[in-house]
């Protein structure tokens, strides 16, 4: 686990892009205060406006415990769009600690930085099995990855706990068109088939998808 950088809380936050605000700040807006969660993991973080949005606007527990994993270096889908990932990870910290100092709520967040692969092995190693409320997975979009993200996700999901998926019907630019291994949907959709008997579906609008876990 990596220590947050200490940084002036009185700055204001910076973000370079609306992602969160466009895909799932309005179900999360709805979901998180029915289910409670009080221990969230993210998988792909970048700037950090999804876990500020929790640590500011929650008002369902009295301390929250977040754990984010990232390279903070991008893949191949950030390589393709020619983002500039050099201050990405400066203004993660940044964004958490002007959040974390702003909120009248306890929040603790963990910054586990690595591969998703790496760093699920770690916390499931640690006895993280079974302990968190709430998993997003928005980290690498090529299939190999995401349906390791999703198997090793679940795995760290409690009963009851809800893992969603960002940019299910996500696709990348290609010049020879749609490539299934360079796209989340088709890792999504084999690990729903193959745990379709231990989860539930969650209606939800846009490119999200999101389940709770119904049995280990």
């Amino acid at each position: 686990m990596v220590e947050l950088t200490n940084l002036n809380p009185k700055e204001e936050m910076e973000f370079t892009n609306k992602w969160f605000d466009i895909n799932a700040k309005g179900i999360w807006d709805q979901l998180l205060p029915q289910i409670k969660p009080k221990k969230i993991l993210e998988i792909g973080s970048f700037e950090g406006r999804s876990l500020c949005h929790i640590i500011v606007n929650n008002n369902w527990c009295d301390n929250i415990e977040l754990h984010c994993i990232d390279t903070w270096e991008g893949g191949i889908e950030h390589q393709s769009r020619g983002l500039n990932l050099s201050d990405v990870e400066k203004r993660f910290d940044k964004n958490i600690s002007i959040a974390t100092h702003s909120s009248s709520i306890g929040a603790s967040v963990h910054k586990h930085k690595g591969t998703s692969i790496s760093k699920l092995a770690s916390l499931i190693a640690d006895e993280g099995a079974g302990t968190f409320d709430f998993i997003y997975v928005d980290g690498s979009h090529q299939a190999p990855d995401v349906i390791s993200d999703a198997i090793l996700g679940f795995n760290l999901l409690k009963v009851g706990g809800v893992i969603g998926f960002d940019d299910y019907l996500w696709s990348e630019a290609l010049p020879y068109g749609k490539d299934p291994l360079r796209m989340p949907k088709f890792a999504i959709d084999s690990f729903i088939n193959i745990y379709i008997r231990k989860l539930d579906f969650i209606k939800t609008g846009n490119q999200q998808l999101y389940v709770q876990k119904k049995s280990e």
